[in-house]
């Protein structure tokens, strides 16, 4: 089965808890695009970040992301400062610009994972889309 959900739904959704803008994009089949607006020096700057889809592991997700030490440092300090607010407990930094997902972690999640098996995570130009099976009742 598959739950297909658009780019805009996914960035408004986030909008709508964070208050901030996160457009999203196709990056490849597995790899998805965000562009985030960051001040530096009294001026704006767009930062791109492609993360890929490396693995799923039973409710774990494995993702990399693209970028040097400046990007490694962005994304370590907003996962850092994610690790206050409700849900920050799914999200743990790895080594080699990696990010670990516990979806298990989460109430809501981990019921949803007690009825269901992930098996992939993709994209397409216009969806992110979620490949998963009922599991036997």
């Amino acid at each position: 089965m598959e739950l297909r959900l658009t780019y805009q739904e996914i960035s408004t959704l986030i909008e709508n808890h964070t208050g901030r803008s996160l457009p999203l994009s196709f990056g490849g089949p597995h790899t998805l695009r965000l562009d985030y607006e960051v001040n530096v020096l009294f001026k704006t700057a767009s930062v791109g970040l492609d993360i890929t889809v490396d693995q799923i592991v039973d409710s774990d997700i494995y993702l990399s992301y693209s970028g040097g030490a400046g990007i490694d440092f962005l994304v370590r300090q907003a996962i850092g400062m994610a690790k206050n607010r409700p849900g920050g407990e799914l999200i743990e930094c790895l080594d080699g610009n990696r990010i670990l997902l516990r979806l298990s972690q989460s109430a809501q999640a981990g019921s949803l994972l007690e009825r269901i098996t992930l098996r992939d995570i993709r994209f397409d130009e216009s969806y992110v889309i979620i490949d998963f099976s009922p599991r036997s009742l």
